[in-house]
């Protein structure tokens, strides 16, 4: 009877076998910090939002045109009960969109005193972006973007880092009646 081995005892022999057989996880030799933002296609170039800065993204809402604003200026629609300011982007910035309607979004800022809808031109979902990669330094940008850019990452394609505190201080933008 000494031959008979209880069942628990046979399942950690088995246990103990597996283990000196399996292979190890692959080790991770270097972590690498990562920042995540909302990517999009405005003007012609490939940005980044930070993703505590868009409150909300939307497919282009139906909106009423408003009458003496300045271009770039769509109207407003009412999302959810609230009046929503639509603000075409390349526009703001002096640039015709071609970018066919359904492709292009809205991303809702509201943060403070400011609630507005910006209307661009495509939207690429969310990037994950190494920290290290990160620079201060622009590449050339026309007079018109580079003060809404904070800096760029490098990498297949240099992101651009949009700054809507920029955006949201700036009196060209606030001020949209003629």
């Amino acid at each position: 009877m000494s031959d008979i081995q209880h069942p628990f005892d046979l399942l950690q022999t088995l246990a103990k076998s597996y283990r000196t057989q399996a292979s190890g996880l692959p080790s991770q030799d270097v972590v690498s910090e990562v920042w995540s933002g909302v990517g999009f296609r405005l003007a012609g170039h490939f940005m980044l939002a930070a993703m505590g800065e868009v409150s909300e993204i939307l497919h282009e809402p139906r909106y009423t045109a408003l009458p003496r604003v300045k271009a770039w200026v769509r109207g407003v629609a009412n999302v959810r009960g609230r009046l929503l300011p639509i603000v075409d982007m390349s526009g703001f910035f002096g640039v015709t969109s071609t970018a066919p309607r359904k492709q292009r979004r809205v991303l809702v800022l509201d943060r403070d005193d400011l609630f507005v809808g910006l209307l661009i031109d495509e939207l690429l979902g969310m990037q994950h972006m190494p920290v290290s990669s990160f620079s201060e330094r622009l590449p050339e940008l026309d007079d018109a973007v580079r003060p809404y850019v904070i800096g760029a990452y490098d990498g297949e394609q240099q992101a651009l880092v949009f700054n809507f505190r920029a955006l949201a201080h700036d009196q060209a933008f606030l001020d949209v009646a003629l």
